[in-house]
């Protein structure tokens, strides 16, 4: 197993700083965890995410709220079932994520089924880069430096768009350790122009298309039945590159032993001039994957509120 990334930014003053400290203890829990049986790391996760669940009360009204709004046609008991093993995938998402730092390579490929590779064959052959449009489901982070082998033996350098977190610590560990496991540099989720470099280079970058947009780069359509504001940035960027997305997205396995690596035909007729058109069929797409295990999803994100509709307020109870 590799050395934590902290030993590296020793020599950087600014985050050997006292006040990162608790931040590099963090690091370097992860780092020992990554250690462990996969098994184990699992037992754990689910462990941790259902006492998360005590803890982060808001974010489970969030979540609680969001699958009412996507599945009405399933009872309060089945979603709230489906809620309490989205927390279990939460807290196994966040032991996948230093197991994908840090775990060793054959650990991390026996782990790993693909379904689709032909269709990641047919994308290379166009010879253009290759937008992996994908998801926020629990296990994101470990599916894409999984997929790397693939992506290489086709010729492709993979890396990721991001949104950089708060702490410097992490982002500096994140951005380290993505570099190491996925291929090429990470891209902030606001660099757009890095992003067009990236893929005019002929690389291959991911590109999770599911969280709320601004207005200056989205659109309203329909996610899950309920309007939502999504992103258009996936056609401007396609229309300006000629780059071919391919939808591709990482499950658990139903059996709990690994995971499927999901790739989908690459999208013809894409982008097609109509940014609405292009958002609608992005989301049915992710609809469908979700489909196959709903609490695998990242229902954390308050992605229905809009102008003059707030699902997430609470509401004052009526005075008697």
């Amino acid at each position: 197993m590799n050395q934590p990334a902290s030993h590296k930014a020793a020599t950087d003053r600014s985050l050997s700083h006292p006040r990162h400290w608790p931040s590099w203890l963090l690091v370097s829990l992860g780092w020992w965890l990554a250690g462990l049986p996969w098994w184990l790391q699992m037992r754990l996760g689910a462990r941790l995410g259902r006492m998360a669940r005590g803890v982060v009360r808001s974010r489970a009204r969030v979540a609680a709220v969001n699958l009412a709004l996507c599945y009405p046609e399933r009872s309060q008991a089945e979603r709230d079932a489906l809620l309490r093993k989205h927390f279990e995938y939460v807290g196994q998402g966040a032991l996948e994520t230093v197991f994908c730092w840090w775990g060793r390579q054959p650990a991390v490929d026996a782990l790993a089924e693909i379904e689709g590779l032909h269709h990641l064959e047919d994308a290379a052959m166009r010879g253009r880069g290759i937008i992996l449009l994908s998801a926020h489901t629990t296990a994101l982070e470990l599916g894409v430096r999984m997929a790397r082998p693939y992506m290489e033996s086709l010729g492709y350098q993979t890396t990721a768009m991001y949104k950089p977190p708060h702490d410097p610590v992490i982002d500096h560990v994140m951005r380290a350790r993505r570099e190491t496991h996925i291929g090429g540099a990470t891209i902030a989720d606001n660099d757009i122009a890095g992003l067009m470099a990236a893929l005019r280079r002929g690389e291959a970058v991911w590109y999770a298309a599911d969280q709320k947009a601004g207005k200056r780069v989205s659109v309203t359509v329909d996610f899950f039945g309920q309007p939502a504001r999504t992103h258009v940035a996936i056609s401007r960027v396609a229309k300006m590159t000629r780059a071919t997305v391919v939808p591709f997205f990482t499950l658990r396995r139903a059996d709990g032993r690994g995971y499927r690596l999901i790739v989908k035909p690459p999208l013809t007729d894409f982008p097609s001039g109509d940014e609405a058109t292009d958002a609608q069929r992005i989301n049915h797409i992710i609809e469908d994957v979700v489909n196959e295990d709903p609490a695998q999803y990242f229902w954390l994100h308050q992605r229905f509120k809009r102008k003059k509709f707030d699902p997430y307020k609470r509401r004052s109870k009526a005075r008697s």
